[in-house]
């Protein structure tokens, strides 16, 4: 039995509420008069159905601003597919809106009945999409990484973005139980070898379609602030001109992936250039414009998942 307490009570009064608003079409004054509470409660329930996740409310009508930016981008960078949702200057959440969008374009191959193969990044952003993907039953689809799960403590990444999307789904995951960048090329090699991460990278390659996060390269960049880079690698990769990584691999302004350095040891699956079949980067942050601007102009992903505040800047010269 499930138990009763004043916790699950609330919950289950939010999630009445928030049914009631967002889908039965009920005002607050409604939802008050029908559950027997003030207005002032229906609005706080309706409010906390949201921001509990008990209820999922995503845009369906598309902005016009936004489809113009999307367009006017896939021009400007001759990439195949772009989305673009509405900013929210005051939010605080980092994947805001975004997030939800690539989880409702992945939730597209997923609720099809012919087997798909879907290949994964990793990072804060990848992780927000996985929490927004609706549960499912997919045992017909396969979720692959393309990048290790292994923190550099040896413990699992807290970034393992398939095994909780194939989690969630109920999908067969393939993970990497490898470092993101290996400690020598000796070691790199060695690791390859393994018969089992063949595989995969294998599976990458077929993947019908792959999201990826882009990130920066500078002091503030995940690579060390996960510590997968020492300080001096950063330092490094910077005087060398990188602008941005994607799973590990690190590339400069045109795109280019850096000769030598950490590109040397990450174990993550190859970056194709260009970009094969469909590979969609999911980005928001301001910070990361300069790596998203290279990705595109390298050609290195030929989709795009980001906002108007990121799509905008894009597009000035």
């Amino acid at each position: 039995m499930r138990k009763t307490d004043p916790e699950n009570e609330r919950l289950d009064d939010a999630a009445r509420a928030g049914w009631l608003y967002y889908i039965a079409g009920n005002t607050q004054d409604q939802i008050a008069r029908k559950l027997g509470i003030s207005r002032q409660t229906a609005q706080r329930l309706v409010s906390i159905s949201i921001s509990e996740k008990l209820i999922r409310v995503r845009l369906d009508h598309p902005i016009g601003v936004c489809l113009e930016l999307a367009e006017r981008l896939k021009g400007a960078y001759s990439i195949d597919y772009c989305e673009v949702v509405p900013s929210d200057r005051e939010a605080t959440a980092t994947g805001v809106g975004v997030a939800e969008a690539a989880a409702a374009e992945l939730e597209r191959y997923l609720v099809s009945s012919h087997p798909v193969i879907v290949a994964m990044g990793t990072g804060r952003m990848l992780r927000s999409m996985a929490e927004q993907i609706s549960p499912m039953d997919c045992p017909q689809h396969k979720i692959v990484s393309l990048v290790g799960n292994i923190a550099p403590d040896g413990s699992a990444s807290i970034f393992d973005v398939a095994s909780r999307i194939g989690d969630r789904v109920r999908a067969p995951y393939y993970p990497m139980p490898l470092p993101v960048i290996a400690t020598t090329v000796h070691e790199k090699n060695l690791l390859l070898e393994q018969k089992s991460l063949r595989n995969i990278v294998e599976l990458a390659e077929q993947a019908n379609v792959t999201f990826v996060g882009i990130g920066t390269i500078d002091q503030s960049a995940a690579l060390l602030r996960d510590g997968f880079v020492r300080p001096d690698e950063i330092r490094s990769l910077m005087r060398a001109g990188a602008a941005g990584e994607i799973t590990g691999w690190a590339f400069d302004a045109k795109g280019e992936l850096i000769e030598g350095l950490t590109n040397d040891r990450v174990l993550s699956v190859p970056l194709a250039k260009p970009a094969k079949r469909k590979l969609i980067g999911v980005v928001m942050m301001a910070d990361r414009l300069k790596a998203v601007r290279a990705a595109l102009v390298g050609e290195l992903v030929n989709g795009l998942i980001t906002n108007e505040a990121m799509a905008t800047s894009l597009l000035e010269k």
